[in-house]
């Protein structure tokens, strides 16, 4: 990730977060993630890794794509391959490129590449607000949803169920690739 989109992510939070009136400590306690490690992120002193936006993004009542593209100040109908934001967890190699042009609609499109052995996890808080389906482009993706597990392949399309803590699995050795749709709910 750029320094500078690590740094309007860092600006993104903080903004989300205070526009909440909300303290540090407040958002620690709603998302899970301790308070020193979100002020190094708001600080800029620490990259946040997948599992940490996924958590800061769900408290904040946003998904990631839209966290990473208000970060990068877009909002545009149409948006070129070139030109659509790439974000890289820094822990696990996992690839998010967000295809939408404009985050925050009621369809976002999110294409994923998991390195092979890559495992991302992400809490239920992540969901109660969006629906999501998940459609294979390629290679092998085990993912767990609470205590059920589907492995998927190229081609196959899960509809996720209500929100449960869950896993993003490559047990293979090349990476695979999927696409996320995604629609919020209405609470």
């Amino acid at each position: 990730m750029s320094d500078r989109l690590s740094a309007s992510i860092a600006a993104t939070l903080r903004t989300a977060r205070l526009a909440r009136a909300w303290s540090i400590s407040t958002l620690a306690e709603r998302s899970g993630v301790s308070r020193a490690m979100i002020n190094k992120i708001e600080r800029g002193e620490a990259q946040p890794t997948a599992a940490l936006l996924n958590r800061l993004s769900g408290a904040l009542g946003m998904t990631l794509s839209e966290l990473i593209a208000r970060a990068e100040g877009a909002d545009r109908r149409l948006v070129r391959a070139t030109d659509q934001t790439v974000w890289t967890d820094p822990e696990t190699g996992y690839r998010r490129r967000l295809v939408s042009p404009t985050a925050g609609a009621p369809l976002e499109l999110v294409e994923v590449e998991l390195p092979p052995g890559a495992r991302i996890f992400s809490p239920a808080e992540a969901y109660t607000f969006i629906h999501q389906q998940i459609w294979m482009l390629r290679g092998h993706l085990r993912f767990r949803e609470g205590d059920i597990e589907h492995d998927l392949y190229a081609g196959d399309c899960l509809q996720l169920g209500p929100p449960t803590p869950c896993w993003f699995i490559n047990p293979g050795t090349e990476p695979c690739g999927y696409l996320v749709a995604l629609t919020k709910r209405d609470l």
